[in-house]
């Protein structure tokens, strides 16, 4: 009789689950949606957060209960290849590449800029590199966070955006708020959406841990719930209270937009000052981290998958790690944070994020009529209506990205035909078909 096939240990509880939506999500609160002040105004980008609150709100309750229903470390891609078939299976593998491996490169500048914030002499960029050899070099050698390190540093970055919120409320002017509040009107508000999205962007990241979880009928919705009124709470506030405290312009296009806001409220030199910018490296190490291990086993479970050469599949014999998907993705990273700029990382992960939302909204449809039998420990409330409501939204998103953002949105689905074309030239989906266990 041949032995079990080895199983991932189910250790993870609500909190455990509530620590990882917002410790992938959390470094989103820093840095990022403010480049949208710069497009769309303050008023302009409320509006924008506004609608993406809601859509994320429905897309959650739908997206547990696929997550419930199909708890796979593989994620939207799971959900899409039963759903879809191979090529499904491929379009959100892709999509989901794009977002974690484009998500690191923003948040390794942001840490540079935190870091140049607190010590000048130390270029951004240099500091972004570091991160991303010192963290792939971590992971390569089997060292990685636990549930209580990531409950820890996730309450810790939590505690420092409430304090943040507690230090500028009362210097918090409707005034410097409203100024200027909408300077592009309307067509302002739909192109700051890739922005109102990095609030949020990674938080379906929970998927990836859905086999390591306890009862996970009862864990996975209480994580997911309780992570997206977290996140909805210190986004509006770090925004509002933020865009308040003085000209906003002077906020919207650096990467450490919450020291320098601290700074202005206590002065530059103040020790509240440079100690809450040294704290704050915590929730982005937080987020930086918690995705380089969800891109590397992402890649590794295409490869083995046979959606990426079986070579990135391999497994290091001493430390049990994937390490050639770690180094190819630190790579890519590290190029892509050479090469780009956040606002622009932002928006191509954004894009990867919303073609990912789609096809799982799509996939909750087809499974619904598809196997109505299937074990539904969780199901969507208002259904049909929570799933319609995200899927109308994020094609309403998808469209407003692309309109305003042509060129990173040809390049993007370039590379998505591309990959369809090498996909099916090789023959790789028949051999999917056959190694794919879900």
């Amino acid at each position: 009789m041949a032995a079990p096939a080895p199983a991932l240990k189910k250790v993870l509880k609500p909190v455990h689950l509530w620590a990882i939506a917002v410790g992938l999500v959390i470094s989103g609160e820093y840095f990022g949606w403010n480049y949208g002040w710069g497009i769309a105004g303050t008023m302009g980008l409320l509006i924008a957060t506004l609608i993406v609150t809601v859509f994320y709100i429905v897309f959650i309750f739908s997206f547990t209960e696929l997550t419930a229903a199909i708890p796979h470390a593989g994620g939207t891609f799971a959900y899409a290849y039963k759903a879809l078939g191979p090529i499904g299976g491929m379009i959100a593998g892709y999509a989901t590449l794009v977002e974690f491996l484009l998500a690191p490169p923003a948040i390794a500048f942001a840490l540079g800029s935190y870091v140049h914030f607190l010590y000048p002499a130390i270029p951004a960029l240099t500091t972004g590199i570091v991160c991303f050899v010192v963290f792939t070099l971590i992971n390569l050698l089997g060292i990685k966070e636990s549930a209580v390190f990531t409950l820890v540093v996730t309450l810790l970055a939590v505690a420092e955006l409430l304090l943040f919120m507690g230090i500028v409320a009362p210097a918090f002017s409707m005034n410097n708020f409203m100024q200027h509040a909408m300077p592009a009107g309307w067509p302002g508000v739909f192109a700051a959406i890739p922005f109102a999205i990095w609030f949020y962007l990674a938080i379906e990241g929970v998927a990836m841990a859905a086999e390591e979880v306890e009862q996970p009928q009862q864990t996975i919705p209480r994580g997911y719930i309780y992570g997206i009124f977290t996140l909805v709470v210190l986004a509006l506030g770090v925004m509002i209270f933020t865009g308040g405290i003085t000209d906003w312009r002077r906020l919207s296009n650096i990467d450490y937009p919450l020291p320098e806001a601290i700074g202005i409220v206590l002065g530059k030199q103040n020790n509240l000052t440079k100690l809450f910018a040294g704290i704050g490296l915590f929730g982005l190490i937080a987020s930086f981290h918690s995705i380089i291990v969800g891109y590397s086993r992402q890649i590794f479970a295409l490869a083995r998958s046979g959606y990426l050469p079986v070579y990135l599949a391999g497994v290091n014999k001493k430390f049990r790690t994937p390490h050639r998907a770690l180094l190819a993705g630190g790579g890519i990273g590290i190029i892509a944070l050479c090469a780009g700029s956040t606002d622009k990382a932002i928006i191509i992960a954004a894009l990867g994020a919303i073609v990912l939302y789609i096809i799982s909204m799509i996939s909750l449809f087809i499974l619904r009529r598809k196997e109505p039998d299937l074990e539904r420990p969780f199901k969507v409330p208002f259904y049909p209506w929570f799933p319609l409501i995200a899927l109308l939204l994020a094609i309403l998103c998808l469209i407003a990205i692309v309109w305003y953002n042509w060129l990173l949105s040809v390049l993007f689905f370039a590379g998505l035909l591309v990959a369809g074309f090498i996909f099916v030239l090789t023959g790789r989906w028949r051999k999917s078909s056959q190694v794919v266990s879900i």
